[in-house]
Formats: structure tokens, sequence, C-alpha cells
């Protein structure tokens, strides 16, 4: 089989046990022919391992539920994981395609948003990660419309709407900065090492909000009521991990989240303009009322 089948029989195996609870055997077995694949006992045991060793994903089985469990206190992080399948499936699907056939690229149509800009630096900088080397580079600034150098502790890379970015501690400060990589130029991995804070924690933060602008305030509930119209695109493509429905009819979508607000929440709110409306909190309802408030200014 080739690797991208195997990636691919891996990825439903992870599915089926993380959205399953306890899933014998037998469940995943039947799962996995539903796609194509027919393994037996044997294989799913070597696929385990193969999960287990080549990417950190702890799948163990209990006896007592009789099913297949992932150990999340002694994985890595599933989410990301799964995105990183995803890409990984979407990008070699697409090269057996080509090679398939050279006319693929004729009846596909990418995104053209800039967002292989930067890319040539994601090797260095999950180097420079790993490593716990600080880098230096410039970063162009399109409030400032200008370039300034940096020496960074780098911690994360963040990938969102396409675009790739750096999470670290800009030298002589105390907090987090994201860097978009479009942005980037001239960067430098150095030989100095930089020891880890261990109370920093980029994934969590980020975990608790929308987007690459994360906030320092508490987690608060949120709630909107869309369209049922609108409702069908929230529903499967949701805002925020955290986001549960709670009412949904002919009426309106009405969902929950749980989320620390930021800049992306309200930019999302705005995008959807009158096919949402903020229920809570009362603070949001008045600084949403001001910004649509603020664009009808513009055409008096």
């Amino acid at each position: 089989m080739s690797r991208q089948g195997t990636i691919r029989r891996y990825t439903l195996i992870i599915e089926k046990i993380n959205h399953n609870q306890f899933p014998s055997f037998q469940v995943i077995q039947d799962y996995l022919d539903e796609f194509g694949f027919s393994i037996s006992k044997r294989t799913l045991e070597r696929d385990i391992a193969a999960i287990r060793n080549e990417f950190g994903l702890e799948i163990t089985y209990n006896r007592h539920k009789e099913g297949y469990f992932i150990d999340e206190e002694n994985s890595i992080n599933i989410d990301s994981f799964l995105r990183f399948l995803e890409i990984v499936n979407t990008a070699e699907l697409l090269t057996e395609s080509l090679s398939d056939s050279k006319e693929t690229l004729d009846y596909i149509s990418f995104d053209k948003g800039g967002g292989l800009k930067g890319i040539e630096f994601l090797k260095p900088l999950l180097q420079a990660i790993k490593e716990h080397r600080k880098i230096r580079f410039k970063h162009f600034s399109y409030q400032t419309e200008k370039s300034k150098t940096y020496s960074l502790q780098p911690y994360l890379l963040k990938e969102y709407q396409n675009r790739w970015y750096i999470v670290g501690v800009v030298s002589g400060m105390n907090e987090m900065r994201t860097f978009g990589l479009d942005r980037i130029s001239d960067l430098h991995v150095k030989d100095e090492l930089f020891e880890p804070n261990q109370k920093l924690n980029p994934q969590q933060k980020f975990a608790d909000a929308i987007g690459v602008v994360y906030a320092l305030g508490e987690k608060q509930k949120v709630i909107l009521s869309f369209t049922p119209s609108q409702g069908y695109y929230v529903k499967s493509l949701p805002l925020h991990k955290s986001q549960v429905v709670l009412i949904d009819n002919d009426e309106e979508c009405r969902v929950e989240l749980n989320i620390v607000p930021n800049y992306e929440l309200v930019q999302q709110i705005i995008i959807h303009h009158d096919q949402v409306k903020v229920l809570e909190p009362e603070w949001l309802v008045n600084e949403i009322k001001e910004h649509f408030q603020n664009a009808l200014n513009q055409y008096l």
C-alpha cells in the first residue's frame, strides 16, 4: 500500500477512536471497511504501534471497556495532530492525482491569497523551536509601514486561515508575541540557546481564543443567534471548538461559545453581518452595535 494510503488508514483509526466511546476492533474494522480498507487484528496492532512510535499518540486497549481509547495525558496535542494529518492527506492525495494525470491542475482552483509566502522559513523555525535556539529577523508592520529587527525565543508555529505565524518571547519582554511569516525577512537562527519558560503555554492561550490574537482575560460565555440558513455553515465550520448548539429550528440557530474574547471574535461576528445577532454578553452587544453604526456613518 502507498504511503498516502497508510496515512489515510491511520487517520481513520484515530478519528474513530477519538470520536467513539471505546470502540472494539470489530467497530474499527467495520469503519475502515466503509472507506475501502480491510485489515486484520494483527494489522491494527501494527498500525497502533506505528502511530505511537512515529507520532507520539498513545492508543491503549481498555480490557474492562473492551475497546480502544487515546491516552491524552501521555500523547501529543490531538487537535494539532489531526490537523497535521489532514494537511498530509490532502497533499499526498493531490500529488498522487497529479502523477496519474498532468491535467489534474486544470480541474483545481487554489486560493491565491499569498498563503505560501514565508513557508520557506517553516523548517528552520521548527528546528529552532525544537533545539531552543534564539532567532533574529526583520518584521514589516502594516501599522507603521516600517520593518523592525527582533530577537525572539521561539515557542510555537501556528497556522490560521492558510497563513503561518511564529509565536515567542521578544528579548526584553515577558509576554508572547505573534509574527506573520509572510512579513518576515532576513531570518537568522542563532547559536545562542535559551531555557524555555515552563509556565508559558502558547498552545493553551490560543486554545481558548479565535485566531492568532489571544487575550489575557478570562473565558466568557458568548451566545450568538444565526439565521437558519447561516446556521448550516456555522454548524459545519464551528467558530471555535467550544461551540455548542443551543437551539436549532426554523427561526434560528443559537450557539454558545466559551472563549476569551479578542479581536478575531469581533471580526468573525461582523463577517456574518445581518445573519447573526449577539445575545450575550451585553458589552459585546454594544461593541457590535458601535461597529455597525460607525460603518453606517461612512455612508451618511
